[in-house]
C-alpha cells in the first residue's frame, strides 16, 4: 500500500476543449493548447509560478518546433527559466504518467508542487514519406554531376509522392501488427460483446456529456481557447446529443468488416486537446491556504500481450483493489478511458466473470458486476475524443471534480494503453 511520505493532493486543474480533428492540421499546436489550458488555470490560484517547482508534460505526437514541449509550455506560462520541465512519452498513458511522476516526488519529499499536464493535437500528426522515397531522395542528394542526378531520377516513381499519415503507423502495434481497432475486435470476440451492445454504450456516452454540458458540469474543467483570428473555442465539439441507435447501426465495421463490432461510430474520436492538474504537498497546501479536490492515494501501472491491450484497466486497477482490500461497492466513481466501447465492455465482463478472476487475477470470485451508473458518469472518449497523450491527466481532472460534486468519497481512473499496457490511480476524498 503506498501509504508512506507525504500526502499527495491534486488542488486543481483545468483543459481546454476537446477539437475533433477534421480536414487538416487544427488551430492549435500541443503547446498552443497546454498555455490555452494553463494561463487561466495558473491566474485563479493564490500562488505565484515561483511556487511550482517542476513541469511534467505528457505527448505522443511531438511536433518539430516544439522539442520538449513541457518546456516550451513552460516558459511560454511565464514560469522562471529555472523551472525545470520535462517530457513523457507512454502513449495513452503519457498524460496520466506525468500526474503519477508528480504524485511519487512529492510523496518521496523532493518536491512540493508540481504542474502535470498532458497535450495533444493530432490534427499536427506528420505524414511521412514511404522508405523507398526516403532511399530516392538519398541518392538524389548523393549525386554528382549531370549523369549521376539523371541516372538517379530515372528511378523516381510516382508513389514516392503519397506520403503515409504517421498516426496510422502509430496506431497499430509493431509486435502484433494489430491496429488498435483489431485488439478491441480481439476483447469482442474472447467476451461476446455484440454490436448492439457496443452502440448502446457509445450512445449514452454521447447523452452523458451533452447534459453534462447543458447544466454547466464541465463550466470549472473547461475552459474557452482562443485562436489567432480570435475564433474562440468553448466546448468539446465531437459530442453529438442526438445519437440514437438508428444512426449508430449505420456504419460499417471498420477493422473486421462485414462481422465486426467496432466502428467509427463506437470508437473514440480523433482529436486535439491539453489538460493540466495541480499537485501538491499537505505542507503546501497549509502554506498557500489551498482547497484540494482529492487526495491521490495509490498508482499502479500493468503490462500484458499487446494483442488483449484492452485489458490494461484491468491488470492496472485490480492490484489497487486487492491492496486495499475493495469490494466492488466500495470505489464510488469510475473513469475508464473509452478506447472503445467494445474494449469498455470487455473490462466490465472480465471483472464480473468469476473463472477470469479466479485463473488470472487471483479472486477467490468475481469482483463483480460495475453499475454503470457509477462509470464515465459525464461521458468519455466516444463522445469527448481521445487526444492520446492528453486523456489519462483528463480523466483523473474530471473524476476529482465529478466525487467532490457528488460527495463520493473514492473513485479509480484508468485506462489501456497500446502496446499492452495499463494505468490506474485511486484518489479518496479529503478528510
Amino acid at each position: 500500500m503506498n501509504n508512506k511520505g507525504q500526502r499527495v493532493f491534486l488542488v486543481d486543474g483545468a483543459r481546454t476543449p476537446f477539437l475533433k480533428a477534421r480536414t487538416g492540421p487544427g488551430p492549435f499546436t500541443p503547446v498552443d493548447l497546454a498555455v490555452q489550458a494553463g494561463r487561466p488555470l495558473l491566474a485563479r490560484q493564490p500562488f505565484s509560478s515561483e511556487a511550482i517547482d517542476l513541469v511534467i508534460l505528457g505527448c505522443v505526437n511531438v511536433i518539430a518546433d516544439e522539442m520538449n514541449p513541457a518546456r516550451v509550455a513552460a516558459l511560454r506560462l511565464g514560469l522562471p527559466e529555472r523551472t525545470v520541465a520535462f517530457t513523457v512519452q507512454i502513449n495513452c498513458g503519457s498524460g496520466m504518467q506525468s500526474i503519477d511522476t508528480a504524485y511519487r516526488y512529492i510523496r518521496d519529499g523532493s518536491h512540493q508542487m508540481i504542474l502535470a499536464g498532458g497535450a495533444e493535437a493530432l490534427s499536427h500528426a506528420p505524414l511521412t514519406l514511404r522508405s523507398s522515397a526516403v532511399e530516392w531522395f538519398g541518392r538524389m542528394n548523393a549525386a554528382k554531376g549531370p549523369l549521376d542526378q539523371a541516372k538517379a531520377m530515372a528511378g523516381i516513381k510516382p508513389e514516392f509522392f503519397k506520403p503515409v499519415v504517421g498516426l496510422e503507423r502509430g496506431l497499430t502495434d509493431p509486435i502484433t501488427t494489430l491496429s488498435m481497432g483489431q485488439t478491441a475486435e480481439v476483447l469482442a470476440h474472447h467476451f461476446n460483446i455484440d454490436r448492439k451492445a457496443a452502440d448502446t454504450y457509445a450512445m449514452q456516452s454521447h447523452h452523458r456529456l451533452a447534459a453534462a454540458q447543458e447544466d454547466g458540469t464541465l463550466a470549472d474543467e473547461v475552459m474557452p481557447a482562443f485562436d489567432r483570428d480570435g475564433t474562440v473555442y468553448d466546448h468539446d465539439d465531437g459530442v453529438r446529443p442526438d445519437s440514437d441507435m438508428e444512426g449508430l447501426a449505420k456504419p460499417k465495421p471498420v477493422f473486421e468488416p462485414p462481422y465486426g463490432k467496432v466502428t467509427a461510430g463506437n470508437s473514440s474520436q480523433i482529436t486535439d486537446g491539453a489538460s493540466w492538474c495541480i499537485l501538491a504537498s499537505e505542507q503546501a497546501v497549509e502554506a498557500h491556504g489551498l482547497e484540494p479536490l482529492a487526495e491521490i492515494k495509490d498508482s499502479e501501472w500493468a503490462g500484458l500481450d499487446p494483442s488483449i491491450m484492452g485489458l490494461g484497466p484491468v491488470m492496472s486497477a485490480t492490484p489497487i483493489i486487492q491492496r486495499h482490500g475493495f469490494d466492488v461497492g466500495d470505489i464510488d466513481l469510475w473513469e475508464l478511458n473509452e478506447a472503445f466501447a467494445a474494449q469498455v465492455l470487455s473490462c466490465l465482463a472480465a471483472w464480473n466473470d468469476a473463472e477470469f478472476c479466479r485463473e488470472v487475477l487471483g479472486f477467490d470470485d468475481a469482483f463483480g458486476r460495475i453499475d454503470r451508473d457509477r462509470l464515465n458518469v459525464d461521458g468519455g472518449a466516444i463522445s469527448l475524443g481521445h487526444p492520446v497523450g492528453t486523456s489519462g491527466n483528463r480523466i483523473l481532472l474530471h473524476l476529482a471534480n465529478a466525487m467532490k460534486k457528488r460527495g463520493a468519497k473514492r473513485g479509480i481512473a484508468t485506462e489501456c494503453i497500446g502496446g499492452g499496457l495499463g494505468g490506474a490511480m485511486l484518489l479518496e476524498a479529503v478528510q
